[in-house]
């Protein structure tokens, strides 16, 4: 039988292996440099917290019965002098006590003695993938940051004040929070500060938007699936859950999620305890959640769209994050922070970065899309000038229809058709074009809108 390799990824994946039984010692001496690791064999408590002390290694698995220092004295040592080890606990009497014990001290596997290599190679390739999948999440928030500049709250409004310190205030416990705010006013920012300001900040942010997963794909990518578990699951999957393990994890747009999805992520959330797609197996992880939604929690419990027992479980705790329109006062020193996001050269520039009257026009405007909003028409005049400051001309046209529709009130009485399609040119230029879209935004039909188009060409031809 042909043995399972480590992922390529993995280059010898240091293994450090504790066990009193001679025969067993032996195996794995000869045996596990084969699959591709590196081993160190010690056949005491004593030998092998020594070797801890005097090298790295990212795996160990060890016996709970041994001479001299136990099993789980050793475990205790090793999460003092290498935290960041994943270990494994060897028995062949499990018990309650035994289980406890795994949970207290985050034992990532544990095989029952006697215990065959085919049991050995398996978990040593789920040590493996758990190592890969958590490179693969740092290096995604690596670039994420790198991106998005560091993670901090812009603004000197007193709501954002406030924000930031209830975010200092919940980031150190352990409860689910609930994100509430319009779309694009900025909740994952404000959960990856919830993050960075917690004790699990060196472990893994995962985020991830229920609004944008399909219904039949949604558990597989929260808990993960074994290979064959379903059509198309040509190999074993890792879930989100198992990726964020040790850190957080941000559901997004919890509001989206199924009603049977919702049974399913309360009882992780109350037990800890999670099982891939086709396994029959629970494997117990420590993640801490919190979700975010722009939708009306609590209608949705009342018209039977949301369940309430998970609505209290995760809303433990609950941050507001204000429209940008209720902190208009902060629209310049958004749009500056934005600029430089997007012109690293103008970092530390004296000169004015936007001129007077394009701060006007950025302060009159009603921000539906919030600071997403802002952060497009920032980069939008970004490409367009050349040189500072930013001006009117600069900015996306709907800027300029509103400046031209106060210019015409100002020379004189306007009709209210004129101010009508105003409103229907800005809503188009906002969309890109998309009726559906801007017809929902105006609060009309797709066939009104269609209409006042049609009755508009027809009175410019007349």
């Amino acid at each position: 039988m042909a043995r399972p390799k480590p992922l390529e990824q993995e280059a010898k994946m240091r293994i450090l292996f504790a066990d009193d039984e001679t025969n067993l010692q032996e195996l794995v001496r000869s045996e596990v440099p084969r699959m591709g690791y590196a081993v160190t064999v010690c056949p005491d408590g004593l030998t092998a917290v020594a070797a801890l002390e005097k090298e790295a290694f990212d795996c160990m698995i060890v016996d709970l019965q041994m001479p001299g220092l136990n099993g789980l004295q050793v475990i205790e040592r090793a999460a003092q002098l290498r935290p960041e080890m994943d270990t494994v606990i060897m028995t062949g009497n499990p018990s309650q006590e035994t289980a406890i014990a795994a949970v207290q001290f985050q034992v990532f596997d544990y095989l029952t003695k006697p215990c065959r290599l085919a049991d050995i190679a398996g978990l040593l390739g789920r040590v493996c993938e758990r190592r890969q999948s958590r490179r693969q999440v740092a290096a995604l928030e690596h670039r994420v940051r790198r991106a998005e500049g560091e993670t901090r709250l812009i603004g000197e409004h007193p709501s954002m004040h406030e924000t930031a310190r209830l975010i200092e205030r919940v980031a150190a416990a352990e409860s689910t929070v609930l994100i509430r705010g319009e779309t694009g006013c900025g909740k994952e920012l404000v959960a990856r500060s919830l993050h960075e300001h917690s004790n699990r900040a060196s472990q893994p942010f995962v985020a991830i938007n229920c609004g944008a997963l399909p219904e039949n794909l949604i558990e597989s990518e929260l808990f993960g699936h074994c290979r064959g578990s379903f059509t198309g699951a040509d190999a074993a999957r890792t879930g989100l859950f198992e990726m964020a393990d040790g850190g957080t994890l941000f559901l997004d747009e919890i509001g989206e999620l199924p009603l049977s999805m919702q049974a399913k992520l309360l009882r992780v959330l109350e037990t800890g305890d999670i099982r891939r797609v086709g396994d029959n197996e629970t494997k117990h992880i420590d993640v801490r959640v919190v979700c975010a939604t722009h939708r009306d929690l609590d209608q949705m419990v009342h018209d039977g769209e949301f369940r309430e027992d998970l609505m209290f479980r995760i809303n433990t705790f609950e941050v507001r994050v204000p429209a940008l329109r209720e902190r208009s006062s902060d629209i310049p020193l958004l749009a500056s922070h934005l600029l430089k996001r997007f012109r690293p050269e103008t970092e530390g520039q004296p000169d004015e970065l936007f001129a007077p009257e394009t701060l006007r026009l950025l302060a009159e405007h009603v921000w539906p899309g919030n600071v997403r909003e802002l952060a497009n028409v920032i980069e939008h005049s970004a490409i367009l000038c050349d040189k500072l400051p930013i001006l009117p001309e600069h900015l996306p046209r709907h800027f300029s229809n509103r400046q031209l529709r106060k210019e015409l009130r100002s020379s004189g009485p306007i009709s209210l058709r004129d101010l009508e399609m105003h409103a229907i040119e800005e809503a188009l230029e906002r969309h890109d074009g998309n009726k559906p879209a801007a017809a929902a935004e105006l609060g009309i039909s797709l066939k009104t809108l269609y209409n006042k188009l049609n009755a508009a060409v027809d009175s410019k031809a007349g």
